[in-house]
């Protein structure tokens, strides 16, 4: 077998993690970043076409930033220099840009230079390798787990294009644990490893998206669970949970504790208890939920139980959904648990939502009723001699910007479908409602 820098001995794997024996040697054992790699992609094409050009990926830490490099190693007919900014200094990125100048000079070839958490690295570093990078000398693929918007000189990031690895779903976790099951030449395949659904899904939900963390906590359980008398190994539960020192909650994704422990969420929300909404957030994230179909709900609870009382409520939750989503886990939590007791302790209304269904009532029992003739648009000389937008008043010719003219049909005119309550910012929208309807006396006034 050969390694991407340098031969490896059969006997030699039993000495490696399951997580590097697993390391996928081509586009075909990848899993994950379709966004990037799917056939047809532009990184994909570059690859496999040899016509490189430095990058950085950037991605949570397990999501194959290393692994893709290698396989880009396994492809390419460039010469492959790991570094490891960790423990790297400048006399090895000097020693590394002059192995690349001399094999260049005796045969063309070029040379990788592969930057493992380049973000390690200091401006003096960075600045080293920056005119080898400008000049062609090394191909540099850096990989990062922080934003190199900030970790990275702009010159040097200037001369790479930055590429976003996302964090693996589910079913990429599964699939990659499920093929170190079968593999039997780098995998457990050899062992006769059962694992059942439950400790899987739990195995799944804990890596959060991490397949080193699954890959580890796999391996950890199987040494630790001796065979049966069939020589098979079955992984229970709580050997997967001592395997990632995290106990498994009674939470289905897809079943009643999944939707009794968000209506729990929603309820406290709606019932301003901070204490009780955060408790159930981290129920469900400990549990492995998306933290998107939380953010979702945060969303909605933020317009339908908030509402005008408080419309800072939906900035805060979309804010949250963004930051989540830009972000991922376990980082996540912030921004959700922020949200969470934002959304708790704001001045709750229903207005906007009672508004909607009374008019909806309205616009099934009445059809269709035409609109009035002056907020018509008349767009031709036909619809003018019509009486289209005639009479109009234009809101903004008048003082404080609002004049009374009708704009329901004439069936609804007199309907009032939004009724401010009390509560927070609503208060401020019903005296400027009160002000408007009490027409001229109240300071308005044609101009």
């Amino acid at each position: 077998m050969q390694d991407l820098f340098g031969p490896i001995e059969a006997d030699d794997l039993s000495h490696m993690p399951l997580a590097a024996r697993m390391r996928p040697r081509n586009f075909e054992e990848f899993v994950g970043q379709a966004h990037i790699l799917g056939p047809g992609r532009v990184l994909r094409r570059s690859i496999e076409a040899d016509r490189l050009s430095s990058m950085i990926f950037w991605g949570p830490p397990g999501c194959g930033k290393t692994a893709l490099a290698r396989v880009i190693a396994n492809v390419s007919r460039a010469q492959f220099i790991p570094v490891s900014a960790v423990t790297a200094g400048v006399a090895d990125l000097r020693r590394a840009v002059e192995d690349a100048r001399k094999l260049r000079r005796a045969s063309g070839r070029r040379t990788i230079l592969f930057i493992d958490e380049i973000h390690r690295f200091n401006k003096a570093q960075q600045d080293a390798i920056l005119p080898h990078v400008e000049d062609g000398t090394v191909i540099l693929i850096g990989a990062t787990t922080e934003n190199p918007s900030f970790e990275v000189n702009s010159a040097l990031l200037s001369r790479t294009r930055v590429f976003v690895l996302n964090a693996l779903t589910p079913a990429e976790i599964e699939t990659v644990v499920r093929r170190a099951l079968s593999d039997e030449e780098r995998g457990l395949g050899r062992m006769q490893v059962h694992l059942p659904d439950e400790a899987l899904q739990h195995l799944i939900a804990s890596s959060n998206g991490d397949a080193r963390i699954a890959l580890n906590a796999l391996e950890l359980a199987v040494s630790a669970t001796p065979p049966d008398d069939n020589g098979e190994r079955v992984l229970s539960l709580r050997a997967i949970e001592d395997a990632l020192q995290h106990k498994a909650l009674a939470y289905d994704r897809a079943g009643d504790q999944h939707y009794d422990t968000i209506s729990a969420y929603i309820k406290s929300v709606r019932g301003s208890d901070p204490d009780a909404a955060v408790y159930w957030l981290a129920r469900m994230l400990d549990a492995g939920e998306d933290p998107l179909f939380i953010a979702r709900r945060m969303v909605i609870l933020a317009a339908e139980d908030i509402g005008l009382a408080d419309p800072q409520a939906l900035v805060i939750a979309v804010a949250a959904q963004q930051a989540v989503h830009f972000i991922g886990m376990p980082e996540g939590l912030f921004p959700l648990t922020e949200a969470t007791i934002y959304l708790a302790t704001a001045p709750k209304s229903n207005s906007a939502y009672q508004a909607y269904s009374a008019a909806l009532e309205d616009v099934k029992a009445t059809g269709n009723q035409p609109v009035p003739l002056h907020l018509r648009n008349a767009a031709t000389g036909l619809m003018r001699s019509l009486g289209y937008g005639r009479d109009y008043k234009y809101a903004h010719s008048y003082p404080g910007h609002y004049v009374e003219q009708q704009y329901l049909p004439d069936s609804l005119s007199k309907k009032r479908y939004y009724t401010p309550t009390g509560q927070g910012f609503e208060q401020e929208i019903a005296e400027r409602i009160r002000r408007w309807r009490a027409g001229p006396a109240g300071g308005r006034g044609k101009p």
